[in-house]
């Protein structure tokens, strides 16, 4: 009896031996029978195989939330408390764009609060910074400002350590401080709002629940893949306003900003030295300056993180791409009755006269810019736009064209035809 078991189990292990030899042959077989099939058909290899996956898992399952739609959840956003970010990088004119929803009486805003976060864990590059940055604005969507007090070191978290306050609307005005009437549009007058008293966070978080919208506006979100646990949370349902500018025009206005940019742009550079084709970027060339290579050298990054946003939401399922707006500075600054429009209805806010007025003023200034990076201002929006053709030379445009040519496809920027010294 002991002798036939035997025999059975000897078989059966011969014959699952047999099989696993057998296993690479027939895949083997399989691979040829299908490049025969194919044989003579050219085969479309995807553009971009590893963004493709990537886009693929960060959606998958997307339709469902916590086991629920997520498309029935963005169609009753109107219903629940609107939280937006406006994803953007240096120098785009984000800073005007996060000014009109400072300006609004039903937005609590916030100018740039993850910058804490790249002061206090300076020298981390970009990318490490990133669940870091995802955790502050989990918690500052929910008006809990208790994560500052992680970067603020032995300071005392009161309103004055918020990053941008003078200049903020909500801090500077009733009934946090009677610098200014919260109704009223106009710029924060940052030598009144000095003198406004420091007020304990608390505070704050209480004034943060009572608005019907609130919006972060930053630059320190390399790419929207960061955002996305945000948008498929439905306690926060995160929506997404990306502002984007003709390359050319962010490459020549980070030059002239560039002693205020190294520092962030040698953090962006960073965060892909061990990828080899950007090894050669932390090398600074010899025929310009440290600084001005650091700055020139992010832009390729930047436009590289750029396309990887336009193909993620390309990619998305549709309650995503409803949930996301994107705008260019140039239709902003020119025409901005109408992007004003679009703007307050996909935050679900209404619009008045005086904000319109604020909007155009702020368009139809004197002058490129101020002597000052990062101060909002009125502008010449025409010579805002184009201020590049003046100051950038050929060698500079050709160099931008080159490395953001899918980028300036998709968005619709032509370019440059003409030689400057003609």
């Amino acid at each position: 009896m002991k002798r036939r078991l035997h025999k059975k189990y000897l078989v059966l292990i011969l014959a699952y031996s047999g099989l696993l030899l057998l296993i690479p042959y027939v895949l083997d077989y399989r691979d040829k029978s299908a490049q025969h099939a194919g044989h003579g058909l050219p085969q479309q290899q995807p553009r971009c195989p590893d963004l493709e996956n990537t886009v693929a898992l960060l959606w998958d399952n997307g339709y469902k939330v916590n086991g629920s739609d997520a498309t029935e959840n963005a169609a009753n956003r109107s219903q629940s408390r609107v939280n937006i970010y406006v994803h953007a990088t240096w120098r785009t004119g984000s800073s005007f764009l996060g000014e009109l929803f400072n300006q609004h009486p039903d937005v609590f805003y916030l100018y740039e609060p993850m910058w804490h976060i790249w002061q206090a864990l300076y020298p981390g590059d970009a990318g490490s910074l990133q669940g870091a940055v995802r955790d502050m604005m989990n918690a500052l969507y929910r008006c809990d400002f208790s994560v500052l007090k992680l970067y603020a070191g032995t300071q005392n978290i009161t309103t004055s350590f918020i990053f941008g306050w003078k200049m903020n609307k909500v801090i500077c005005s009733e009934p946090l401080c009677e610098g200014h009437k919260r109704h009223e549009v106009g710029l924060v007058k940052e030598d009144q709002c000095a003198k406004c008293p420091k007020r304990d966070i608390r505070e704050l978080e209480r004034e943060c629940k009572k608005y019907p919208v609130m919006v972060i506006k930053g630059v320190r979100v390399l790419d929207l893949s960061t955002l996305v646990p945000l948008m498929k949370d439905p306690a926060i349902n995160l929506q997404i306003i990306q502002l984007f500018r003709d390359p050319r025009a962010v490459h020549n206005s980070r030059l002239k900003s560039k002693q205020a940019l190294v520092k962030e742009s040698i953090q962006v550079l960073r965060s892909k030295k061990q990828a080899d084709k950007y090894k050669r970027l932390l090398v600074p060339s010899n025929r310009v300056n440290r600084a001005e290579s650091y700055v020139s050298s992010a832009m390729e990054l930047i436009c590289d993180n750029w396309f990887s946003d336009i193909m993620l939401v390309m990619n998305a399922p549709p309650w995503v791409r409803r949930n996301y707006l994107r705008i260019r500075y140039e239709d902003l600054v020119l025409h901005p009755m109408g992007e004003l429009q679009r703007l307050y209805r996909f935050a679900n806010l209404s619009s008045v006269p005086a904000l319109e007025r604020f909007a155009l003023n702020m368009t139809h200034g004197q002058g490129y810019s101020s002597d000052k990076p990062f101060l909002i201002s009125s502008r010449d929006a025409k010579e805002a736009i184009y201020a590049w053709r003046e100051r950038l030379n050929v060698e500079q445009i050709n160099q931008v064209e080159a490395y953001c040519s899918e980028v300036m496809r998709q968005l619709g920027y032509q370019k440059n035809n003409l030689d400057k010294a003609t």
